[in-house]
């Protein structure tokens, strides 16, 4: 695909895909399609929509059992909501992160005790507004 054509691809029609996909448990393919439409948002600046997608990516790699992945991806999700404000949203991708731990069995990892840490502070800033 050309550069050009790449540049034509719509993000929402990634975004529909990916959800069709996952909704009827293809979950491989349906991560191909929301990275693809995480991608696109970000590229024209659609912050929200962009951390949405990969959070919908990490939710298919976590049903994969690909937890490492997931985990990289829901703090990445988190990241870029947090850097726009949208914290609550950022929060409940710490959550899922907390979880993919969980899943890994790494409850009692460095990592998985510093992530508690960090969302009981942000519940209690959150709770505060």
């Amino acid at each position: 695909m050309s550069e050009n054509q790449a540049e034509k691809k719509d993000p929402l029609k990634s975004h529909k895909q990916g959800t069709a996909l996952s909704d009827s448990g293809k979950h491989l393919e349906a991560l191909d399609k929301f990275l693809e439409a995480s991608k696109l948002y970000e590229k024209v600046g659609n912050v929200f929509d962009a951390s949405y997608t990969l959070f919908k990516a990490a939710e298919c790699n976590f049903l994969l059992k690909e937890y490492e992945t997931a985990t990289e991806r829901f703090l990445k999700a988190a990241e870029l909501s947090f850097g726009k404000g949208y914290d609550r949203f950022g929060l409940g991708a710490l959550e899922y992160a907390l979880d993919c731990y969980k899943a890994a069995g790494k409850e009692e990892d460095e990592k998985t005790v510093e992530l508690k840490k960090k969302i009981k502070k942000l519940k209690e800033e959150l709770s505060k507004m």
